[in-house]
């Protein structure tokens, strides 16, 4: 559904030819090499209409990318804009590229020059990319934004682009980290999900959240699947994990899920039982389950796929 912008000033460009969008895939498993991915999606204002922005980072051992892709009307991906930032020789890390949208001409400038990583395709900071549209910045990623908005010479949009999903795709022995903000007025989570499936002990799983266990599962054996809300700064947030492949596939086959999803769970006389397979109770009161069936809604969620290597 289409929403028109209220205080939208009329605003045509100059067409610009454009490739069309590259076929992105989510499975790093579509590609022979491993490689760590991040999708963000996010609604933005753009040339006049709420649209579908999907920012796709990928980092393996050749390349490291973004992909900023935006849907026309029909939600068609009808623009890609691939930004490399492999740092090869006489290679800017700085740069910008306008396009037409539907009449309305959209730019994109970047700047990674100081950017900084920790292990996330992602940056962690030290950067900025800003999609303008009709002398707004629609969308503003990263944490430089005064050199975002004097780049642009454009004013803060006023409709702030909404981020409702994000996926990470995560590649490791035993240890894997995101990063989450569950409210936006606060500041991002640094969230680490930990486990111990080898060697003579039961297998063991930790989740931490700043730096504090907020989840401890043991026997994991058996309680593989389940579910649980923890409080952040007197906010509640549901996690769930299914970590079946850890534990009963080969090494390298199958990944572990976890979904972290802002707010308190549906009364259960709310919920439809056909919704959620093979549903048990454990001895401390949780419901456990397959999260394979639960979906993205309108509100926020983040999908943490975490691959162990050997």
């Amino acid at each position: 559904m289409s929403f028109q912008h209220p205080l939208r000033n009329s605003s045509v460009g100059v067409s610009l030819s454009s490739a069309p969008p590259e076929k992105i895939s989510d499975d790093p498993w579509a590609n022979k090499t491993t490689q760590s991915t991040v999708t963000c999606a996010y609604h933005a204002y753009v040339a006049g209409y709420w649209r579908a922005v999907t920012v796709f980072w990928c980092k393996n051992l050749m390349s490291h990318t973004l992909n900023l892709i935006i849907n026309n009307l029909e939600g068609e991906a009808c623009y890609n804009c691939k930004i490399d930032l492999k740092p090869w020789l006489f290679w800017s890390k700085k740069g910008g590229k306008s396009f037409e949208l539907e009449g309305c001409q959209v730019d994109i400038h970047w700047d990674f020059r100081s950017a900084k990583f920790s292990g996330s395709p992602e940056p962690a900071s030290d950067y900025y990319v800003a999609i303008v549209s009709d002398e707004e910045v629609v969308l503003l990623l990263g944490d430089y934004k005064k050199k975002a908005y004097k780049r642009t010479k454009a004013r803060p949009a006023l409709v702030e682009a909404i981020l409702y999903l994000k996926k990470e795709n995560v590649f490791h022995r035993k240890t894997f980290s995101t990063r989450a903000k569950f409210d936006e007025r606060k500041n991002e989570h640094d969230i680490i999900v930990e486990s111990s499936t080898g060697g003579p002990r039961d297998p063991e799983m930790w989740i931490s959240i700043d730096g504090i266990v907020v989840i401890h599962v043991m026997n994991l054996q058996w309680k593989f699947r389940g579910n649980q809300t923890v409080m952040l700064s007197r906010q509640p947030v549901q996690v769930f994990w299914d970590v079946h492949d850890w534990l009963f596939s080969t090494p390298g086959t199958g990944h572990g899920l976890f979904i972290f999803k802002p707010g308190f769970p549906e009364p259960e006389d709310d919920k439809d039982s056909s919704s959620y397979g093979g549903q048990s109770d454990t001895s401390d009161g949780s419901m456990y389950f397959s999260t394979r069936s639960v979906s993205a809604s309108a509100e926020f969620c983040l999908f943490l796929y975490a691959w162990k290597i050997e």
